[in-house]
């Protein structure tokens, strides 16, 4: 259903676009759209060999970015995006299952950012992240598979 394709530096003004359309109608209802830095944002964290693209039909429909920090315990999530056209059906979700079995496998917690008053808070609380810290305009989140392996042994 949801496979990776590997990124290219070739591929980074394909996935500025990509990025600018998930995020056009979230940054335009808070009335901070920028297109320059939309791409800017991507460039600061531009990092192929940490990036996948999510392909579906053989067609590419979102991408995430998923660096792991050498000095802490800890990944960050920097960029999960679904094109508007797909999102709702399942991609998102893989590719977070996929993040949090990597997380795992290293014993490391993920830590993303979200905008607030995007969608995007509600996707992350539903997954098991729980909201660290509030600023200005984004929220910080955290999932730790030590937390999450402790409520699933709670629940049995």
């Amino acid at each position: 259903m949801f496979s990776f394709d590997r990124v290219l530096d070739a591929d980074f003004d394909a996935m500025a676009d990509l990025r600018a359309e998930a995020l056009r109608d979230g940054l335009e209802h808070l009335g901070r759209y920028d297109p320059v830095r939309v791409r800017e944002r991507l460039r600061s964290a531009f990092v192929p060999a940490c990036m996948r693209h999510i392909v579906a039909g053989g067609q590419r429909i979102g991408y995430l970015t998923l660096i792991p920090d050498p000095n802490a315990a800890q990944m960050r999530l920097h960029h999960l995006y679904i094109l508007p056209g797909h999102q709702g059906k399942g991609a998102g979700a893989w590719a977070l299952d996929w993040v949090k079995q990597q997380a795992s496998e290293q014993a490391r917690d993920v830590t993303l950012g979200a905008l607030r008053g995007s969608p995007a808070n509600r996707f992350y609380l539903r997954h098991g992240f729980r909201l660290v810290e509030e600023q200005e305009f984004d929220l910080e989140y955290r999932w730790s598979p030590v937390a999450a392996h402790t409520a699933v042994e709670a629940s049995a």
